[in-house]
């Protein structure tokens, strides 16, 4: 017997609410985290701006020397040259970061557009998944407040300055881990829902 969307739905959302509180404890320790790098961040954003850059420069180059060494013994794969030249490309510009981390900054704008628009709606997507727990909203103003961070960055991008993207991101990870701590927070010191 075929079981319905919503008895599928309710299911999920079980699951979810479950996992919540058997991981409360290390929801708690990432909001607690997240909070304080986004203070960190809003400290010192031009250092958390140039950190990104770096960051991802690094993430570039280490997938970009990963992937070749996938491929050494792999020259008969379908598309073996297009997954050498994206290898090489990868190594190239991570090093290209590297050497000159101010032209990054608008590479790194359009990704934190993506990243705050994906997590916000993550976040929303979360926050109706886990609906019936105490101050589930929260968790729901998060995900709004990282939409919101990401149209506002996209209507600035040209504009953007060096220090943006670091108070950006420290908004973004006060709100998230604060939505979180508070989250599990009240999952291990409230009832049972």
């Amino acid at each position: 017997m075929a079981i319905s969307l919503d008895e599928a739905a309710a299911v999920l959302r079980q699951a979810m609410r479950e996992t919540v509180k058997r991981y409360s404890f290390w929801y708690l320790i990432q909001g607690v985290l997240l909070v304080v790098a986004g203070f960190l961040a809003l400290v010192y954003p031009l250092i958390a701006s140039v950190a990104i850059i770096y960051l991802l420069a690094w993430i570039l180059i280490i997938s970009g020397v990963l992937q070749g060494i996938g491929l050494v013994g792999a020259r008969h794969v379908p598309h073996f040259w297009l997954q050498a030249i994206s290898a090489v490309l990868a190594i190239l510009i991570g090093f290209l970061l590297l050497r000159s981390p101010d032209s990054g900054l608008l590479v790194i704008t359009v990704l934190l557009i993506v990243f705050f628009m994906v997590e916000g709606i993550a976040k929303v997507i979360f926050a109706l998944t886990i609906k019936p727990f105490p101050n589930w909203g929260w968790v729901l103003g998060a995900g709004v407040i990282s939409i919101l961070l990401a149209v506002i960055l996209w209507a600035n991008m040209p504009l953007s300055a060096d220090w943006l993207l670091g108070v950006l991101l420290g908004i973004q990870l006060i709100c998230e881990g604060a939505a979180l701590t508070y989250l599990a927070w009240k999952v291990r010191t409230g009832p049972a829902v």
